[in-house]
């Protein structure tokens, strides 16, 4: 009897996870076939196929600004909030100080509140000051949200260095900077570069804080966000959004290969660490 009941749990298991993997992936399924659909209208039947709309966006100056505009924002915000990442990671894994419990639940509050009321507060802020929105003012707002995400990467990774490492490296006399750089950096390095390739992410897929503070130059969402009240420009928002599956998908391949070859040198398992795939 007890045996029976495992093999049905184990079959509704089984479907639960098919279901669930379809219910995920059947608009990105459907996102590549819509992109080389020979037809101005998202439905099947599929008219044929073509890639002319890929060629659209190729012709579109207003995208390739939009995709400059959010290639700088999400580069500077993944560089900027990774290194704010990691001295706050670094200070919260080796340091105590008072009120630190405070201190970093309120760097980790973006993670919690909407992004609509920080959006919204930025912007009142800035109003306030007297400044005037820009590109800059976008990089300032995912700063904000990705920093902390930042922190939870990194501050694991810092925690779980070995302390007599540093000790040993200064009682040979190496300074502060070339132990961090020497010893430290390259135990932590698979750490910033998930902080990296996931701040990257997070800045380029992002709208809400895009919307309320970028000025005239858009970014890549606020972008297609305007394109869609315009049906016959969907299939080539179908095209741009095959073309960022791809990349994400790559960046993905990337963090992983760059994670297991860390774990190879440092002479673990590929599977210890916990991958991505």
């Amino acid at each position: 009897m007890t045996r029976m009941l495992r093999a049905m749990s184990a079959n509704w298991l089984t479907v639960y996870a098919v279901a669930f993997i379809l219910f995920l992936y059947a608009p990105v399924v459907l996102l590549p076939m819509f992109a080389f659909n020979d037809a101005t209208v998202i439905a099947f039947p599929l008219a044929g196929f073509t890639t002319d709309w890929f060629t659209v966006l190729w012709e579109t100056e207003a995208l390739h600004d939009a995709v400059r505009n959010s290639l700088f924002v999400s580069f500077t915000t993944a560089v900027l909030s990774t290194v704010l990442g990691a001295c706050a990671a670094r200070a919260i894994a080796r340091y105590r100080f008072p009120v630190k419990g405070g201190i970093v639940g309120f760097i980790m509050l973006p993670l919690v509140l909407p992004e609509i009321i920080v959006a919204v507060s930025l912007l009142v802020m800035l109003m306030q000051l007297g400044m005037s929105l820009s590109l800059w003012t976008v990089v300032g707002g995912h700063v904000l949200i990705c920093v902390p995400f930042s922190i939870a990467i990194l501050n694991p990774a810092y925690s779980g260095l070995d302390r007599s490492l540093e000790e040993a490296s200064y009682d040979l006399g190496e300074s502060r900077w070339g132990t961090f750089r020497r010893v430290i950096l390259p135990l932590v390095l698979p750490g910033m570069i998930s902080s990296l390739l996931i701040c990257f992410t997070i800045s380029l897929d992002e709208f809400i804080i895009a919307f309320f503070l970028t000025g005239t130059d858009v970014t890549l969402p606020v972008y297609i966000w305007s394109q869609l009240r315009f049906p016959a420009k969907l299939p080539s928002i179908m095209a741009l959004g095959t073309i960022l599956l791809t990349l994400s998908i790559l960046m993905l391949v990337l963090g992983e290969w760059v994670r297991r070859r860390s774990a190879r040198k440092r002479g673990l398992d590929d599977t210890s660490a916990g991958g991505l795939i």
